[in-house]
């Protein structure tokens, strides 16, 4: 056995490696190469136990705590789909009943038994047969003591997603999300399309990137933090309808609603504007109701929310003066005030970036939503077109729910001689969130030619939050970034199941 390291050599069970030991010795492997056939999955076994029961299958998972009564064992078996008792008898299982002990709690079996029920009702798998797959080296969780911590449960995604099966479920709802985007834009004649992660020139957003460096060319690359100006770039080359759903990274803070790597939805549609594109959101989260959590109502944030749409449509500029004394956006020293008076005056930015702080600290926090907010200043939309009623004003909306932007959309600015402008002008704003030089490139494609598109952008970690009653996007996210650890701290300990537990027999 290879060395372990002190982590691991301070918490795993001895007497578990003296029972490897003595399984190698009686000829047993603890980490056989394959099963002996197919596990049925549990939950069809569950679905007619009385219709199937006197019949045999074979299942495998991982094995709960053990009850030992002399001749009789119990014990859960728990799968991907559910769990059900298995119940050992000495009489049944002559071959292993000697090494019995040697196969415990949170180890990883294959069992062949016979359905039926227990005297108490209980359905239970009455073993013939027992194969052991995968020696744990560790007990698993005690079951009311067990991995509560939410850091630790974050830090040790492997275990917390057999401890805590509510938790599981998150993300098989997740994936689920995704997969329902997927067949709602495939329906729509959009394909799927994939670009570049590392990139030579970061944009379509205004963020901080991660930077690294290409050795053999020589150059900085930077980690996309949208894929935005690289699907446009599809539309100028006849793909007209085009999604991408892939990890963006913005090195920026981390709080219940950011992790610097997560998973975005863009969508571009050639012939639209932001007008279609609400359409489509709400056509998107109407499937998403029906096929995910099979229904337009939900909690979220012990709030009760309403899916179905229309969804309300409120104008950025309108709803700024109302949470602002009646302020005009556009009233210079009058934002500079406000944003001094609710602490948020930050030398350097721009007037129309000051106002949109004062924006998300005195409006955002009160759209329940599910709503659109529409018409953004043109200044703070470097990639949206103008209205052609009012040249000040961008075709953007957002979409709001329980106080936390959604998605983003634009009818797309194509207009190579004015985005030109715009990104020159962003880059002479010196603002450490803006582009780090002019991606030229991009203007040369719209030269030839972008067909009026609408384009939209969806956090999909925050949709998942939303449809999970989730608190904080870890919840989320099966990995998430942590701070580290400090020194000598250990994140792997945690209350411990015991090898066997005697009770009142369920026979």
């Amino acid at each position: 056995m290879p060395p372990r390291g002190p982590t691991l050599t301070k918490h795993i069970q001895a007497d578990r490696l003296a029972k490897i030991a003595r399984l190698q010795e009686a000829g047993i492997s603890p980490y056989p190469a394959r099963t002996p056939g197919e596990p049925e999955p549990i939950t069809s076994l569950l679905e007619d136990v009385d219709g199937q029961e006197g019949q045999t299958f074979y299942i495998a998972g991982r094995l709960g705590q053990v009850r030992d009564f002399g001749k009789l064992r119990f014990a859960h078996l728990q799968d991907r789909t559910g769990h059900i008792q298995i119940a050992f008898s000495r009489d049944d299982l002559q071959a292993f009943w000697p090494n019995r002990k040697l196969v415990e709690a949170n180890d990883i079996v294959g069992v062949q038994g016979v359905l039926g029920r227990t005297k108490k009702g209980e359905p239970s798998l009455w073993a013939r047969k027992v194969d052991l797959l995968t020696k744990s080296l560790r007990a698993a969780p005690e079951k009311f003591h067990g991995l509560k911590d939410q850091e630790q449960r974050y830090r040790m995604r492997y275990v917390d997603l057999f401890a805590n099966v509510d938790e599981r479920q998150n993300f098989i709802t997740r994936s689920k999300l995704i997969r329902e985007m997927r067949a709602f834009f495939d329906d729509h004649d959009y394909i799927e399309v994939e670009t570049p992660v590392l990139q030579p020139i970061y944009g379509g957003a205004a963020a901080k990137p991660f930077k690294t460096h290409h050795n053999a060319l020589d150059i900085p690359l930077y980690l996309r933090i949208a894929p935005e100006l690289y699907l446009k770039r599809l539309l100028v080359g006849g793909l007209e309808r085009v999604y991408e759903i892939g990890r963006v990274f913005r090195n920026e803070g981390i709080s219940t609603r950011h992790n610097p790597e997560f998973t975005m939805l863009e969508s571009y549609e050639a012939y639209a504007d932001y007008n279609t594109i609400m359409e489509r959101v709400e056509g998107l989260f109407d499937r998403i109701c029906a096929q995910v959590i099979g229904g337009h109502l939900f909690t979220f944030r012990d709030a009760e929310y309403n899916l179905e749409p229309p969804y309300e449509k409120l104008k950025y500029i309108e709803l700024f003066a109302e949470h602002n004394n009646g302020l005009d956006f556009f009233d210079v020293d009058g934002v500079e005030a406000r944003a001094k008076a609710i602490g948020l005056h930050k030398p350097g930015l721009t007037h129309e970036k000051l106002a949109n702080d004062v924006f998300e600290e005195t409006v955002e926090p009160h759209l329940r939503g599910p709503v659109f907010i529409t018409d953004y200043p043109k200044a703070i939309c470097p990639l949206a077109k103008a209205r052609e009623d009012d040249p000040r004003i961008a075709e953007r909306f957002e979409l709001f729910l329980g106080g936390m932007e959604l998605g983003n959309a634009f009818s797309e600015l194509n207009d190579p001689i004015d985005q030109e402008q715009r990104f020159e002008s962003q880059l002479d704003d010196k603002d450490p969130e803006s582009i780090n030089e002019v991606d030229y490139d991009y203007v040369t494609a719209l030269e030839f030619g972008m067909p009026p598109a609408g384009g939209l952008g969806i956090g999909v970690d925050r949709l998942a939050m939303i449809l999970t009653g989730s608190t904080s996007i870890r919840d989320v996210l099966l990995f998430p970034l942590l701070k580290p650890l400090p020194e000598g701290s250990d994140a792997t300990a945690m209350p411990e199941v015991a090898t066997d537990e005697d009770g009142e027999a369920d026979s």
